[in-house]
């Protein structure tokens, strides 16, 4: 039995030096990378109630995306609905996402605004990702024969603990040239920042309050919603979700 366990045993140690001496072989020599596999990520970043002196309003903000870590197709949605009932600000993108770096996406589309308002089609191309100490940025130019926009988002999670969670926001709209109908202005077009506080019991959902500041810098342009102009800051209550 003795000499049995010393012939299996050396019989094992060949075995095992022989394998990790083989080369193991590659289709046409390259080596597979776990990065072509596609999945699917849906992020609903703000679904709120908001109240302030002027009334109460409801936003969303979401996107989701489908594909690989370097193609994926992006569609992103936000929009509001007024004290009046009618829907505004309504943005609806549809984007191809290319991976440019280990933390940023460039991507390339089209930008429906589709409200209550008349509806505008611009081409878009902008860069997304995280940037130094972990900031979310995002910039997108715009263009159509109205001329150009562009929007400027950020935001920063700040880990009180690790389920409790502040998330200061920040979004800004330009306007190459004001368009009326859509109550928009030249220049600096508005303002939206927010202070979140999220509680994290579950991971993949988190109801969160806060405050917001809104300021709608229309140059001029007048508003049949006069409740709805100028700034005003507001308290809200809302869940993040994704999945």
């Amino acid at each position: 039995m003795k000499t049995a366990r010393i012939f299996f045993s050396l019989l094992a140690c060949v075995v095992s030096k022989t394998a990790a001496a083989t080369p193991v072989s590659y289709v046409n020599g390259i080596m597979p990378v776990m990065d072509q596999h596609a999945y699917f990520h849906a992020l609903l970043e703000q679904f709120e109630a908001r109240y302030s002196g002027q009334g109460g309003q409801f936003r969303y903000d979401g996107q989701g995306w489908y594909g690989t870590d370097y193609n994926k197709l992006w569609v992103k949605s936000e929009g509001t609905l007024g004290v009046d009932g009618r829907f505004r600000d309504g943005d609806h993108e549809i984007l191809y996402d290319r991976a440019i770096s280990r933390y940023f996406d460039v991507q390339t589309g089209v930008r429906l605004d589709i409200d209550h308002g008349p509806t505008r089609a611009w081409g878009a191309i902008g860069v997304e990702g995280l940037a130094l100490y972990f900031f979310d940025v995002e910039g997108t130019f715009y263009f159509s024969d109205r001329g150009v926009a562009g929007r400027l988002q950020g935001s920063y999670d700040i880990l009180i603990t690790n389920r409790l969670i502040l998330q200061p926001q920040a979004e800004l709209n330009f306007y190459s040239n004001a368009d009326s109908a859509r109550e928009a202005g030249r220049g600096l077009s508005d303002v939206d920042a927010g202070l979140r506080l999220r509680y994290e019991w579950y991971r993949k959902l988190a109801p969160y309050i806060g405050v917001t500041y809104s300021n709608a810098l229309y140059n001029g342009v007048q508003r049949a919603d006069r409740a709805e102009t100028g700034s005003h800051f507001n308290f809200i209550f809302g869940i993040r979700g994704w999945f």
